[in-house]
């Protein structure tokens, strides 16, 4: 058997390369945390042009039709560059819950604008609690006439502020799974965002404040059956954002080798020296450990195969370990200029920690994780 990518996927990481290299300079990086938008229209249009938007989306409403294997090619690549802009919210977020959850209508309605390019949406899941299991959901979703009203607030909601259309877990009943519901909503009347300050400022997080009322076909899937399809999502979620934390973690091992090569102490090279060596060694295994969850986790999710929730929560917990760790080291290698801001290890080291708690930190995925293996299904959440 061939456990290794494909000829096609070779070509796809290598024009995803080339294009970042030139596109997405750290110098293009900076710009855009300094900006509260976090991202260039021209470069969103040329990814759209190229049909990054849609990789994923069915033939049918405008995508390539490509399988979560291929994105994680992608998202590795941009990774290395730690990408800023709403691609990961857009594609990963909102393009896997209508295409897991859409009725063929809202696809034919957001999903093929948003392979084009055209529209940008995300999903607004995490609430002042910070949980993510269902009891963090509790924003209310009353009955209004033949629709709802939500009125609450939404947490670390990724690119909210670009977004044209939000996918909102909402409770509708109870306090257990069975009560949640997810909405589609649109951007306007009702739905305002405040970018919020975070660590890492090439991802923006923001606040969104909702008071707005939906017609019943802004139901995505079925009301009070939300939270199976959003483990779904999380579950792609999770592997998407582990394939960027791959690539991050990647370029720092290769700038820390390389760092190690030129930089002399005592008129030696310090990667001469043993401790800088068994850094790297380990830096590279834990590298490669992480790459081949994620890549498992990634072939597991796409083939729907039993344990895929079991495989994305071990990716994502030793990814979050294993790139935080190899950023602090990173750092350590490079020494007092690794701490400087003119220096860009510690870009890679903001992600990383911002990635560790997106959809749970390594502890919490443990803990999912010995959920499964100790077969309890009535606890197991995403």
């Amino acid at each position: 058997m061939d456990f290794g990518f494909s000829e096609e996927q070779d070509m796809l990481r290598e024009s995803v390369r080339e294009f970042l290299a030139g596109e997405c300079p750290m110098t293009y990086v900076r710009q855009m945390m300094d900006d509260e938008k976090g991202f260039s229209d021209e470069q969103w249009r040329k990814m759209a042009e190229l049909g990054w938007t849609g990789l994923i989306v069915p033939e049918e409403y405008g995508g390539a039709g490509l399988s979560l294997v291929d994105m994680v090619v992608v998202l590795e690549e941009m990774g290395k560059v730690v990408m800023p802009g709403p691609f990961y919210a857009s594609t990963i977020l909102g393009g896997v819950a209508l295409d897991l959850g859409g009725s063929d209508e809202q696809k034919q309605r957001y999903l093929a604008a948003m392979a084009t390019g055209e529209k940008v949406a995300t999903l607004a899941h995490v609430e002042e609690s910070g949980r993510w299991d269902a009891k963090g959901i509790a924003l209310p979703a009353a009955k209004d006439g033949a629709g709802y009203r939500l009125r609450g607030t939404k947490l670390f909601v990724q690119d909210a502020h670009n977004a044209d259309l939000l996918v909102v877990a909402a409770r509708t009943s109870g306090e257990a799974e069975s009560g949640v519901t997810l909405f589609l909503v649109e951007a306007g009347d009702g739905v305002s965002t405040r970018v919020l300050k975070t660590m890492d400022q090439t991802r923006k997080l923001c606040e969104v404040e909702l008071d707005v009322a939906v017609g019943a076909d802004a139901v995505l899937g079925e009301v009070d059956a939300g939270w199976p399809l959003l483990e779904g999502i999380v579950a792609r979620a999770k592997v998407g954002v582990c394939a960027e934390m791959c690539g991050g973690a990647q370029r720092v091992l290769d700038m820390s080798v390389e760092y190690a090569k030129v930089r002399e102490q005592f008129g030696k090279p310090i990667g001469s020296f043993q401790a800088i060596q068994h850094k790297c060694a380990d830096m590279m295994v834990q590298v490669e450990s992480a790459k081949s969850a994620t890549y498992y986790a990634a072939w597991a999710v796409a083939n729907d195969v039993p344990e895929a929730h079991l495989a994305a929560c071990m990716a994502k917990a030793y990814c979050s370990d294993a790139y935080r760790e190899v950023s602090g080291e990173g750092i350590q290698i490079h020494g007092g200029i690794g701490f400087t801001w003119e220096h860009d290890m510690h870009l890679y080291f903001k992600r990383a920690k911002g990635s560790e708690v997106t959809f749970g930190d390594a502890t919490w995925n443990r803990e999912l994780v010995a959920q499964v293996v100790l077969d309890q299904p009535e606890s197991r959440v995403s």
